[in-house]
């Protein structure tokens, strides 16, 4: 139960932390004038870049909480499955709101990404929520509501400090 609760909660972790923060970047920069390949090229750069962030991350944390409770060195194994899951967990989250920057080139992209991005999130809070039997809707409208404030926060600095 304990090793299906780490890996639960580092694909839980991996895939909101990763919708949340690619499309905020990438409508963060998409208002601030960025161009289109810019767009693209930051959003797989960052997907990369950050998945193996995460994975190390989430290596050393748990590991190291494991060290912590068993007071002595811990067998890698588990921590090292669970940084291979979060690497992957980001990754493919990340094309989620990246798809629709290589598919569309104008507004039609940034809003794509956003709502995709939104309900992917509602999704994530609703699978989460079955697996500890709590109210469904609630969580999946809670974790996209979250989501969409950093998408907000992305937008305003965006508008804040554009580039042209």
């Amino acid at each position: 139960m304990k090793t299906s609760a780490l890996y639960l909660r580092t694909i839980v972790f991996g895939i909101t932390d990763s919708l949340v923060s690619t499309v905020g970047l990438l409508a963060g920069i998409d208002v601030a004038g960025a161009s289109h390949t810019t767009l693209v090229l930051t959003g797989i750069i960052y997907g990369l870049v950050e998945a193996f962030s995460m994975a190390v991350g989430n290596f050393l944390s748990e590991e190291s909480a494991e060290e912590y409770t068993n007071k002595a060195d811990v067998a890698d194994g588990p921590s090292v499955l669970a940084a291979g899951v979060m690497f992957i967990s980001f990754v493919l989250a990340a094309l989620i709101p990246l798809v629709p920057y290589v598919m569309f080139t104008t507004w039609i992209a940034l809003a794509a990404s956003v709502v995709v991005s939104i309900l992917a999130l509602f999704i994530m809070g609703i699978i989460s929520a079955s697996f500890a039997r709590l109210p469904l809707l609630w969580r999946g409208a809670r974790m996209a509501l979250l989501g969409g404030a950093a998408i907000a926060l992305g937008v305003i600095i965006g508008l804040i400090i554009p580039l042209h």
